[in-house]
């Protein structure tokens, strides 16, 4: 077999999904690939960056944006600092619209063993790189780790190891129309807050009095984005009933997902559309032209605000289950990784410890308009964003929950999407417990 041929062959094996970066169907599948590869290729191909001094540097961005412009400057600091020590050569590569281009460099480069020292990847794929033997721990060069929010350093450790680091986070809030909401006869002094939350029951009575007055769907939940999304923003209700969707070793799903606490929480979403306050079907922007009084989003939405002025607008935490009143919030975004195959793992601890210190994080926050991975960078962007971007910092730090940190994780947020796709459909999927012990068989098929 070919190089050319292996590669084809283990493209194959990958699937787009929205935010991801290695598109594994199996593990051990991408691992035999690397093996094979290397056995067969073995002298003809390169190192990581060997034949250069500099560290290499792959990023899933292009340097026209605000990120990789940040970026670069990093990297420039970096550059001045260390001098005659260490440098640092940073290449974008821009991720399409379906997650090519990073992802089909990074898949050649595994096939050839030519993997850079310092790259970026999502969070959910943290476990995936990591079992793969594609990163190695960069426990021992982080020296801000006490600073890191719990949610990056839950999303970036794998088996008791932290293999990455994310620069920056993210998260989701219930954005709700001010002038609608008292049209609707609402107090918005009354209105719920990261330190007194909602729970389920309260924010139902609150779609409630709006659909008796609008008499229409009144939030945007984001159904029909069949995609990530719904894995990212409707986990943490499960998480805040006390759920989960896999045992704590990740060695099976019976038990956990299609228990009480999952049916229950099933049930509240499976509610929001049986009983018409939210649609699978949403008008596109209706919350920025005034269909919708609610709406969940997060900071991509604040800068799409922007466009509509004449909206005003607040933002609401999660709301809780009922029997916790805990609250747990969406979040994970993109991470600085060290490629095992690296020769300059000195120079690329080092260098991932720079861009994630206050100023580098500071720097790509301010930015990109995103959430702060660190409470020193909250400290320091906290009054150079507006009151809107505050609440999700705020809730960010107090209740951020990461994605499930497992190998097998495209799979399993694959059927998680679809069973939330499918209790919307509430006459064909009435029964939840039946519905959630048909998708633990398909999770437990993964697993095994």
């Amino acid at each position: 077999m070919k190089p050319d041929d292996i590669y084809s062959f283990c493209k194959q094996l990958h699937y787009p999904r929205w935010g991801g970066t290695i598109k594994m169907r199996k593990i051990w599948i991408s691992v035999v690939c690397a093996i094979i590869t290397s056995l067969i290729i073995a002298g003809c191909s390169q190192k990581g960056s060997s034949n250069d001094d500099a560290v290499s540097v792959w990023v899933h961005t292009s340097n026209e944006t605000p990120e990789g412009k940040a970026m670069q400057k990093i990297i420039d600091q970096f550059n001045e600092k260390y001098k005659g020590e260490y440098e640092a050569k940073i290449e974008f590569i821009p991720r399409s619209g379906s997650g090519g281009g990073y992802e089909d460099k990074i898949n050649a480069a595994l096939t050839t063993n030519t993997l850079p020292d310092v790259l970026t990847l999502d969070g959910p794929n943290t476990a995936a790189y990591a079992e793969a033997g594609m990163i190695a721990p960069i426990d021992e060069y982080l020296t801000n780790k006490d600073d890191l929010l719990p949610s990056i350093i839950q999303q970036g450790t794998y088996d008791g190891k932290m293999y990455a680091v994310g620069y920056s986070e993210s998260g989701v809030g219930v954005f709700y129309n001010k002038q609608m909401l008292k049209d609707a006869g609402v107090d918005l002094t009354t209105l719920p807050t990261v330190e007194n939350p909602w729970d389920w029951n309260q924010f139902i009575d609150l779609n409630e009095k709006l659909v008796k007055k609008f008499d229409r769907p009144v939030i945007d939940m984001g159904f029909n984005d069949k995609s990530e999304w719904l894995m990212y923003a409707f986990t943490p209700f499960l998480w805040s009933q006390g759920g989960n969707i896999v045992s704590e070793d990740g060695a099976t799903a019976n038990g956990v997902f299609n228990n009480e606490n999952a049916v229950k929480t099933m049930t509240f979403i499976q509610d929001m559309i049986k009983k018409g306050y939210s649609t699978i079907s949403p008008v596109d922007k209706g919350f920025n032209t005034g269909e919708y009084a609610l709406k969940f989003g997060g900071s991509w939405t604040i800068a799409e605000m922007e466009e509509y002025p004449d909206v005003e607008y607040g933002i609401m935490p999660y709301p809780t289950s009922p029997d916790t009143n805990k609250l747990v919030s969406p979040s994970g975004s993109w991470q600085y990784a060290m490629s095992a195959t690296s020769d300059k793992k000195e120079a690329a601890g080092t260098l991932i410890d720079f861009m994630t210190s206050t100023e580098s994080l500071t720097e790509i926050t301010l930015a990109n308009s995103v959430l702060p991975a660190a409470y020193s960078v909250i400290e320091e962007v906290k009054d150079k964003v507006s009151d809107e971007m505050n609440i999700l910092i705020e809730q960010n730090a107090a209740s951020a929950h990461a994605r499930p940190v497992l190998p097998e994780y495209p799979q399993v947020s694959r059927i998680f999407q679809q069973t939330v796709s499918d209790v919307t459909y509430y006459e064909e999927n009435a029964n939840i417990q039946t519905l959630l012990d048909d998708k633990v068989t398909q999770i437990d098929k993964v697993l095994k």
